[in-house]
């Protein structure tokens, strides 16, 4: 009887990786619901909500792009595939994005906007619902890749 071994490979490093960087986007996730919960019930003022959250949107789109990209690098097209809506929707975004002098997405004078707010609200639970889906997709993913590699 030949015992099973399992095997390290490029594949099982990104889906460590990615393990590892969606559960940082998770709570990227909530804190984005949080702080605009925060916004709709006037506990915190715009200003100080989009110079919180502004500088969260591109270490997001980097860390979603930086697996995606290990995921292409590796070959693992059928999850780069599931990524690869959000990387659109982030370029559509962020190429959308109001005219500022720094970087983000968030604009103090629209964000009370109520449909603004509702989208931005909307965006944020969506997000999280993704990546805490990809997060145990991922830690299957590993999982199959370890073991099936021998």
């Amino acid at each position: 009887v030949q015992a099973s071994k399992m095997a390290f490979t490029f594949a099982a490093f990104c889906y460590i990786v990615a393990l590892l960087l969606s559960a940082c986007l998770i709570f990227f996730a909530i804190w984005h619901i949080i702080a605009f919960d925060e916004l709709k019930t006037d506990y915190k003022n715009p200003i100080d909500q989009c110079n919180s959250l502004n500088p969260l949107v591109l270490p997001e789109y980097i860390i979603h792009g930086f697996f995606c990209l290990l995921f292409l690098l590796a070959g693992e097209f059928f999850s780069l595939a599931l990524n690869i809506p959000l990387i659109a929707y982030h370029v559509y975004r962020y190429a959308g994005r109001p005219v500022m002098s720094s970087p983000g997405l968030y604009d103090p004078t629209t964000i009370m906007n109520a449909d603004v707010l509702s989208h931005c609200q909307r965006e944020g639970w969506i997000k999280l619902a993704f990546y805490l889906l990809s997060f145990f997709y991922y830690l299957y993913s590993m999982i199959y890749s370890l073991v099936s590699s021998s």
